[in-house]
């Protein structure tokens, strides 16, 4: 049976070449993203600033409601906006976007390296990435095994495969599929399909590629209890972030308990967060930007 951890645990994003966070205050974030720095929305980021100065090349201003919306204003002759980064192996694009992000969420790195630890040793594990976006889990995991990649937008899905080809992984065995996380989840159920690993990054609202209707509070149960079929005694490892809702990782933690309470291992719960960059004469903050629950067996 798996242990409950009734603790919360945090995971650090502590930034690399690739992402900084240099400040935040005042419901605002200050990023270098690679050679570029902007500056996002950040509700959580409650304290005040403690850099003067925000020299950007952009800033993501929202919109006038809670459900999103917005647009960046870039700064006259800023510099190129779409770039090459790399984390470990991985090299992909970034550059602005219409929903505030860059094509990547860097508080995930920590979440990257934690499957790989759970996955050490293997060669041919079985995972899947459901809600995979621009793919850079799915070449974290590629090292150990096939992948199943499953996002509902085909320009997310173009994305990865281009981030893969562009980190010279285009021949691992990844399977590249638009389709509705949730249907495919239950297809997979009713194959009798089994995986060693899955991560899931459900949004909070969301339309499948035949405008099926996601709701994170309506569909989360059911998708994670198809996600426990797909997981055995055997597996390594299940990791749900959620962001931006009104919810408790404990909440997570318990739907986690319920559909794989049954299996061995460790269900925790907790959030992601990154560190502020050091400021002389100042302690590091830490920024929450999501939360999370996860189940590990290890071996």
């Amino acid at each position: 049976m798996a242990d409950l951890r009734r603790d919360p645990v945090l995971m650090e994003c502590h930034g690399w070449d690739a992402y900084r966070l240099l400040d935040s205050g005042a419901g605002r974030k200050y990023e270098a993203f690679g050679p570029q720095r902007f500056i996002r929305p950040e509700p959580q980021a409650l304290w005040q600033p403690r850099l003067s100065q925000w020299p950007a090349a952009g800033e993501f201003i929202p919109g006038s409601d809670e459900d999103g919306g917005g647009r960046w204003v870039m700064e006259p002759g800023a510099a190129e906006t779409r770039w090459t980064l790399r984390w470990h192996e991985v090299s992909f694009t970034a550059q602005p976007t219409p929903f505030r992000h860059l094509q990547f969420f860097p508080d995930m790195a920590p979440v990257w390296a934690w499957m790989g630890e759970q996955l050490a040793g293997c060669e041919s594990a079985q995972t899947m990435n459901l809600f995979g976006y621009t793919g850079l889990g799915t070449l974290a995991l590629s090292e150990f095994g096939p992948v199943t990649h499953v996002d509902a937008s085909k320009k997310s899905v173009a994305q990865a495969r281009a981030n893969a080809a562009l980190s010279g992984m285009e021949d691992r065995p990844i399977r590249w599929l638009v389709d509705d996380a949730a249907k495919f989840a239950a297809r997979e159920v009713r194959r009798k399909k089994r995986y060693d690993g899955i991560i899931l990054d459900p949004p909070k609202f969301g339309r499948g590629p035949k405008n099926e209707t996601w709701r994170l509070e309506e569909g989360l149960p059911g998708l994670i209890g198809d996600c426990a079929k797909l997981l055995d005694a055997d597996s390594r490892f299940l990791f749900l972030t959620v962001y931006a809702v009104r919810m408790s990782s404990v909440a997570l933690a318990g739907l986690l308990h319920e559909a794989l309470g049954h299996l061995p291992g460790l269900i925790e719960h907790g959030d992601l967060t990154v560190r502020e960059e050091a400021i002389e004469g100042a302690q590091e903050r830490l920024l929450p930007t999501a939360i999370f629950a996860r189940w590990s067996n290890p071996r």
